[in-house]
């Protein structure tokens, strides 16, 4: 069975941001009256690596939002049944009860990811309430499926255009959490796409090659400096200095504690600095579990001849893998 990331949303509020200078603090107040509904940022940083609605037809990886929301939603659905709906696939996806079997047909069930229940009930609550951004296909897709002539009613979720975002004028912890999400969305959708069609190895191969010069490319579309590091590196020029060590214990704290990470940021006289988590799942411990259990031979050996010094191995699901590190100009 195929397996799909879902990777996977944490809400982003909006804040304040002044220049004081060497300023650390953790992004995320408490959401005001007259705010964005945290599900809609949890939905994005969680779930859109795998269901963007800016993905096409044919390279997405995962059906969009907008679907998901359709095939669980009836006009005889309230808001506490599609939330425990979506509770229970999230704890427990599996072949038997999925809603979506076209879906599962082509993607594969989902891989088991532990999510806070406050974080899948904040998201569903928000699909439940509010129209969502859909992929400019999914109209006619939609229709096609269900018989219908294109143009007539939606019915019960009718979604929005995806609206393009000016990253620049977004608060500082926004803005380094997208930066690091297109970057993951770009590495995802490669990854999974060559996990679908050829397999682990040369998923691995694919990583090898090209995670550096896409990683590289997305910077440049950002004019930032990306990095993923971790204290336990795959490749030695991911080692983790210092600073990052230590926000990588943090981060392991609080995945440790069922919390949802919040991105950390870091002002300095002209620079930003934000960190944020790389968890594990089910489908990164095909590379990154146990020797002879989740990882199987075949990818063992391979991950030998490819990284002699490879200390990446070992984890267990909802791990902290290590972290996004970004810079950029204020």
């Amino acid at each position: 069975m195929k397996s799909f990331i879902l990777t996977t949303l944490v809400f982003v509020l909006m804040f304040s941001c002044n220049n004081s200078k060497n300023k650390t603090y953790s992004a995320f107040d408490k959401q005001k009256e007259g705010s964005e509904h945290p599900g809609k940022k949890l939905m994005e940083t969680n779930c859109y690596v795998c269901h963007s609605p800016t993905a096409s037809e044919e390279d997405r990886i995962g059906p969009p939002m907008i679907a998901i929301k359709k095939h669980y939603i009836t006009d005889n659905t309230s808001k506490r049944d599609f939330v425990a709906a979506i509770q229970t696939w999230i704890k427990n996806p599996n072949e038997e009860d999925a809603k979506m079997y076209g879906a599962v047909k082509r993607f594969g069930v989902m891989p088991k990811t532990p999510y806070p229940e406050e974080t899948i009930a904040q998201i569903a609550d928000y699909m439940f309430e509010n129209d969502i951004a859909q992929p400019e296909w999914f109209e006619d897709h939609y229709n096609k499926e269900r018989g219908m002539h294109k143009g007539k009613g939606m019915g019960n979720g009718m979604g929005k255009r995806q609206v393009q975002t000016n990253f620049q004028d977004l608060p500082y912890a926004e803005r380094g959490l997208k930066y690091a999400l297109t970057t993951k969305a770009v590495l995802g959708k490669n990854l999974m796409g060559t996990i679908q069609k050829k397999g682990t190895l040369e998923a691995l191969a694919f990583c090898n090659a090209q995670a550096y010069p896409l990683t590289d490319s997305m910077a440049v579309v950002h004019n930032a400096k990306i990095k993923r590091v971790s204290d336990k590196p795959r490749n030695i020029n991911n080692q983790a200095n210092t600073e990052e060590l230590q926000h990588i214990k943090t981060f392991k704290q609080v995945i440790a504690n069922k919390e949802e990470p919040k991105p950390i940021v870091k002002e300095t006289n002209n620079k930003v600095k934000v960190y944020y988590p790389i968890t594990t799942n089910a489908m990164c411990l095909q590379c990154h579990g146990t020797p002879n259990k989740t990882i199987n031979k075949a990818t063992l050996e391979k991950l030998t001849s490819l990284y002699p010094k490879d200390k990446a191995i070992g984890y267990n699901i909802n791990e902290v893998r290590g972290i996004w590190s970004i810079t950029f100009d204020k």
